[in-house]
């Protein structure tokens, strides 16, 4: 099953080694941006099967985006991607509707394995 996967970091470096796990591991389609209200217009525009995002950002914190994308999709999993991950910022991303919360440094088959499991939730809670 190919996917179109949005991915949203202030970090160039962090984008591309997601992109490259992704197109290397996978089919499906991977569109990064540093920008989180690009990712959210994206989001729309491509219909995303799945959004991943930094929990901290200059412009928008991963919380806020979090909100905004679930208005749009209530069935668009989204992933938490952090370096400054605490018990309550995890406590609250969960609470707003993330689907899953990852500190970095992480594994590449962590990250591929939840993508999957994340992918397949939406296929099996979307409206048919």
């Amino acid at each position: 099953m190919s996917a179109t996967i949005v991915i949203v970091d202030d970090e160039p470096d962090l984008l591309d080694l997601l992109k490259l796990i992704l197109t290397e591991k996978t089919d499906h389609q991977v569109i990064t941006t540093t920008n989180p209200q690009e990712a959210v217009e994206w989001c729309r525009e491509y219909h995303a099967d799945l959004l991943i995002s930094d929990l901290r950002m200059p412009e928008m914190e991963g919380i806020e985006l979090l909100k905004i994308v679930k208005e749009i999709d209530p069935y668009l999993p989204l992933i938490i991607i952090t370096a400054y991950g605490s018990v309550s910022s995890a406590v609250e991303a969960m609470r707003h509707g993330a689907f899953d919360y990852i500190t970095k440094p992480f594994r590449k088959e962590h990250i591929l394995m939840t993508i999957a499991k994340a992918l397949r939730w939406r296929q099996d809670h979307l409206p048919t």
